[in-house]
This record gives C-alpha cells, structure tokens and sequence, in this order.
C-alpha cells in the first residue's frame, strides 16, 4: 500500500559532511550559529558518563525557570530544539488535543511541517482552522523580528479559536530577547529555546521548552528518556550563567550584519532586511548553481530552494576576516 510519507527536511550546517568528503577545510556560512558566543568556561567530567543523567532535569530546569521566571512545571526540555518540535507534534496532534490541521509562515523552517505531517496533521491556509500556528520568531530564513506586541495579538486570535501558538525563538537571544514571549503563561502558548544557536555549540544538542504544566507533562512522558545526555547537561548548566553576555553578541553582530548587507548590495546583489545572525539574499540567478561554484572556493552557504526560493540563499553573519573571505568569493562567482 502507497504511502504518502514525507521526505526528510533540509538543513545547513553541513560543514562536517563536506570536510570528511574532500578532507579540505572549508568557511561553513550555512550553519547559524553565533559568532562572538561568550566564553563559557566548561570541559567535560568523564566521571560524568558513569551515571545515567536525571531524567527529570530538576537542577536543570531550576536554573533555567530562575532566568525566565518559570516554575518547573512549565519546562521541557530536549535533545536540541527539534526534539521538542517531534515530540509536541505528537502529543498535539496525535492525542486529540488540538486539530489535526497547523499554520504556517512561508517561507520558514521546514521542520514544523515535517513534524506536523510526521504526526498526521495537515496544512491549512486559513489561520483560524488551526489547531497550531507556528511562528518562527526571528524567521528563519528570512531574519524578520515578529514584534511582541503583534505575537501576543496572534496568541490571541488561536486562543478565540482554541488552538496553540507555537513560537519558536531559537533565535531571539541574538536579535532582541525585549521581544520574547518566553515569561507568559498561558495554556495556549508554547515557546521553544535553544542554547545552541547562541553558545555556538550545535554539536551539544539542547533545547528547551515554556507551556502549561499540563502539556509540559505530556511532553516530557512522549520525549525518550534521558535524551539531554551528561554532557549536555552539565555544558547547559554553566552556560545558561553567561546569558547576559549574549548583548555583547548581539551588538557585534548587528556591526558586522551591516557591513555584510552593504557588501552584498554592492555586489548587485539584494539583501533583505534581518534582525539577527543570517542575512537571505537573493541571487538572480539558480542558487544551487551558485552554491557549487562557492564549494568549489571552500566556501558553504546555505541554498534556499528547499524553502521554496529557488534563486536565494542564506548566508550567516561571521567574523569580519571570515566574512571578507566570503564576499571576494561571491564576487569572483558572479562577476
């Protein structure tokens, strides 16, 4: 019997897979990650490995809900941020607790969708209809902000309509963390973290989760156990004491997103407007044409087509010596 099974979802970050290929070192400005992460002075305790991790996080979840002012009721967490995207999906929309129909921005992460489809849900163009609307917030791959104040009017529009507001701020520590929603609670809001993104340690893999302890429960039953190894854990808990330091972060990166953007128009290029570390421009031309050509310099962007922008691409703010390397090779490629 014929199945109409999704595919799997595209990503960047794929530095790693092209090293181990060519064995050659290359700039990866596919992966978002921060540039100027706070140090974070941490190294693994190999005694650490001798024990399961607690599968209820407690200590970890105190420290996290004494920075965003939540009980540990309201906190999940997981292995990376897309851990939580399955396994909320699941819980939705599988257990009956919302429509099995969800609403989305386009273009944006494509894991919502996989997810969502993943657990028998289905897409609506129709706000209303569903039972969850995901915001991606700042959007990936666009960098738009979403500002509060318009985030809290769409959370309640799904709360006329009982459905969910799923915000997904990944991101938002390195835009502008003022316009978080991360501190309300409220039965028809689920907000998703990463620590990843702003720590630049994807290889960790951890992300955290706000929502009414009921749903909070469900999650945290549905995710496999122990899925935030040892290491992840312990690397979360000495990281989440340098928070403050990420507005160091953000102000060099909005330096260095400018003189990025006014590289890129110079070019001839179009750079949209972003509030964070990424910047989608569009090409004019086949953006995987563009992106071989680039490999071919060692240099990794991410293709967009998989959005549905078949001549754009996103490219990550870096280093300013890094970010020069970047724009002689765009040049060179199309020119």
């Amino acid at each position: 019997m014929a199945v109409d099974f999704p595919v799997k979802a595209i990503h960047g970050g794929t530095g790693k897979r092209q090293r181990e290929k060519t064995r050659k070192n290359v700039l990866d400005f596919s992966a978002s990650t921060n540039p100027f992460p706070p140090k974070v002075n941490w190294e693994p305790d190999l005694h650490l490995l001798e024990y399961y991790p607690d599968d209820y996080y407690t200590e970890l979840k105190e420290r996290i809900g004494s920075i965003f002012h939540r009980d540990i009721t309201e906190i999940c967490v997981g292995n990376g941020s897309i851990e939580l995207i399955r396994v909320f999906c699941s819980v939705v929309f599988r257990n009956g607790i919302s429509r099995n129909r969800f609403y989305l921005q386009s273009p944006t992460f494509g894991e919502y969708e996989l997810s969502a489809r993943l657990s028998v849900a289905t897409p609506t163009i129709v706000p209303s209809d569903a039972g969850v609307y995901f915001l991606c917030n700042p959007n990936n791959p666009t960098g738009l902000l979403t500002k509060k104040e318009k985030t809290l009017a769409l959370l309640d529009e799904m709360k006329y309509h009982k459905g969910i507001l799923f915000c997904d701020e990944a991101f938002i520590e390195l835009s502008d963390p003022s316009q978080s929603v991360a501190e309300i609670s409220d039965p028809s809001l689920f907000v998703l973290r990463s620590l990843t993104k702003s720590f630049a340690v994807p290889g960790i893999r951890f992300g955290y989760g706000f929502g009414e302890p009921a749903l909070i429960e469900k999650i945290e039953t549905a995710r496999s156990p122990w899925s935030v190894n040892a290491f992840a854990e312990s690397y979360a808990l000495e990281a989440l004491g340098h928070m403050e330091e990420l507005e160091g972060s953000r102000s060099a990166i909005e330096r260095e997103r400018h003189w990025l953007s006014s590289a890129i128009s110079a070019l001839g290029l179009r750079s949209y407007p972003s509030s964070v570390n990424y910047i989608l421009v569009e090409c004019g031309q086949d953006a995987s044409s563009l992106c071989n050509e680039l490999i071919r310099k060692d240099i990794l962007v991410r293709d967009c087509t998989s959005f549905g922008l078949p001549t754009s691409i996103r490219i990550a703010v870096r280093t300013h010596e890094e970010n020069i390397q970047l724009i002689e090779a765009l040049a060179a490629c199309v020119h």
